[in-house]
């Protein structure tokens, strides 16, 4: 690893400190929410997507906004509803004619898609045919239209949030485009002296300013240090058999994953798991995955990539439960090794 690059550890490093001075920004208009920072900025350093889920008032949109402020980056929110279409989120051709020749021709104006960090606000709330035009985005970071291809800028990525209450007049994700999140972020209430400070804050118009502390070529840096983080063949397996562990009718699968599990993690989730262990290990200062990291990320990771059945509903076991049960079902000190051809 140092022979390769020498200046990896100390880049690790300045990572933990980026981190660190990220979160007293962020405290500054948010209070608490500390695990929904980390994994929010886990999704960030692995190049990935997050979805964040929670009742209306969680501060889900501050907290966006308040990290495009800290990371000096370009920010845009698009509002999704049941009216938007997917120009309005991708861009359109537009007819312009030129001034000198006077010769027409289309031009491609750019929608608010292109941004470094897109606010996706309740996502659910706009028809299939609109969620489907965020899929090439998130995947292939490009937005074709007229029969060209326009790259987005570099960082890209997508935080989505959707309300879970309300059902009448939204349109659930799929399951193929839910597994294009990295990770579905839950974003609880706060605690009793959380929401006190939250009050006193707000009432009193306490808010700070953020200043931003980390630029997007940082983050590209980031993201390239968490593809040089090693993992050993260890952490490897376990998070493999994690992954095999959730497939009904599998070898792997446990008694309780063959009578409550509809459909288990694909391989996404051994790249998600794998990933955002590595990420979350350099936020934390080590320039090496552990098992312990690959549990912290495993509920966001596969709490979208595998389901219960009608049994599991009846007993009213949900996918937060089944991956508790995974992990005490597949502990992470146990040897593992690379399976047979």
């Amino acid at each position: 690893m140092s022979e390769t690059h020498p200046d990896d550890v100390a880049a690790v490093q300045r990572c933990q400190e980026s981190f660190a001075r990220i979160k007293a920004e962020l405290s500054k208009v948010v209070v608490g929410q500390d695990d929904v920072i980390e994994q929010v900025m886990v999704t960030i350093l692995s190049r990935g997507h997050a979805l964040l889920e929670g009742v209306p008032g969680l501060a889900k949109t501050l907290l966006v906004s308040s990290l495009a402020k800290a990371m000096h980056m370009s920010f845009h929110r698009i509002q999704f509803t049941p009216d938007l279409m997917p120009s309005d989120v991708t861009g359109t051709e537009l007819i312009q004619e030129d001034p000198q020749t006077g010769e027409r021709g289309y031009k491609f104006l750019p929608g608010p898609i292109f941004a470094n960090l897109l606010l996706a606000d309740e996502i659910n709330r706009t028809p299939p045919k609109t969620q489907a035009a965020m899929l090439e985005a998130m995947q292939e970071r490009q937005v074709s239209s007229g029969g060209s291809q326009h790259d987005l800028p570099a960082p890209f990525f997508v935080l989505a949030t959707q309300n879970p209450l309300e059902q009448e007049g939204t349109y659930p994700l799929p399951e193929a485009q839910l597994d294009r999140f990295l990770l579905y972020i839950k974003v609880n209430y706060p605690t009793g002296a959380e929401e006190w400070e939250i009050a006193r804050r707000v009432t009193s118009g306490q808010m700070g300013e953020i200043e931003p502390c980390i630029t997007g070529e940082e983050i590209i840096g980031l993201q390239q240090l968490v593809t040089r983080v090693p993992v050993s063949d260890q952490v490897l397996g376990y998070a493999c058999a994690l992954v095999r562990a959730s497939r009904p009718g599998s070898r792997e699968a446990p008694d309780f994953v063959n009578q409550w599990v509809n459909w288990g993690a694909g391989p996404r989730g051994v790249l998600t798991l794998v990933t955002a262990a590595k990420a979350r290990a350099i936020l934390h200062g080590r320039f090496h995955a552990a098992g312990s990291d690959v549990q912290a990320v495993a509920t966001p990771a596969l709490r979208h990539r595998l389901a219960g059945n009608y049994t599991a509903q009846a007993n009213h076991v949900d996918s937060e439960q089944l991956i508790k049960m995974l992990m005490e079902a597949v502990p992470a000190d146990r040897q593992y090794e690379k399976p047979a051809a």
